[in-house]
């Protein structure tokens, strides 16, 4: 795929092209919109995951923490000191990310939020790394926030809950979702490669509510090509 960086003004607007452009092909080599660090429930140092974005070639990527920003904040240090000492031509795109559990239709699921302004009052509430309670807890509350901050909202890993994509996909778009998690590994296969079956199931249903695709390893371990 290819996308112009240079071409497209802002954080969002380019997300929105990257967005437009996922396919199966884009993640875990070019594209990866989820991974954690130490800094909710994964194992890697915000450094160790960027010295592997950079060995693998990554053009664009978020580290989405449960409810926290603090590895996204280590990370962006260690890019700007290496494009201080390497030259930014070639360095990859680091966007603002969260993973966010809410409620959809009486389960809970998780919201990734993309491209938002870290300090804008709607987001700071879901970095208190604790799960919000009441209103904020609601789907659109949440969806809402991310919108406010300048973000971008994405269902994560849609056929992973107690109720059906088939359910949970209409009701997050009219919350207000911007895009699916179409590309994922539900069963962790190594190497990593998004299922087959989901992935076209969720494909189809963004197609139908015009929501963007995404893709991700989820990685918790120590791989960023791997969820495990």
């Amino acid at each position: 795929m290819v996308v112009n960086f240079a071409r497209t003004s802002t954080s969002r607007e380019l997300l929105k092209e990257v967005f437009q452009n996922i396919d199966a092909e884009s993640c875990p080599r070019c594209f990866n919109f989820h991974m954690h660090t130490v800094h909710s429930d994964g194992r890697l140092q915000p450094t160790a995951l960027m010295e592997q974005a950079i060995a693998i070639g990554l053009k664009g990527f978020a580290i989405t923490d449960h409810h926290s920003i603090n590895g996204y904040r280590a990370a962006q240090a260690w890019l700007e000191d290496w494009k201080w000492n390497n030259g930014s031509a070639n360095s990859p795109h680091l966007w603002s990310g969260v993973e966010i559990n809410a409620t959809c239709l009486n389960v809970e699921v998780h919201i990734l939020g993309y491209a938002f302004e870290p300090e804008h009052p709607s987001i700071k509430r879901y970095l208190q790394r604790k799960i919000a309670t009441g209103e904020d807890y609601q789907i659109a509350s949440v969806i809402a926030a991310i919108h406010n901050a300048g973000g971008l909202a994405v269902l994560a890993h849609p056929a992973r809950y107690r109720r059906s994509h088939f359910d949970l996909i209409p009701a997050a778009a009219e919350a207000g979702i911007d895009g699916v998690e179409t590309y994922y590994a539900y069963n962790n296969p190594n190497p990593w490669r998004a299922s087959a079956l989901e992935s076209k199931q969720v494909q189809q249903l963004a197609n139908e509510f015009n929501l963007y695709n995404t893709c991700g390893t989820d990685t918790h371990g120590l791989s960023l090509l791997q969820r495990l």
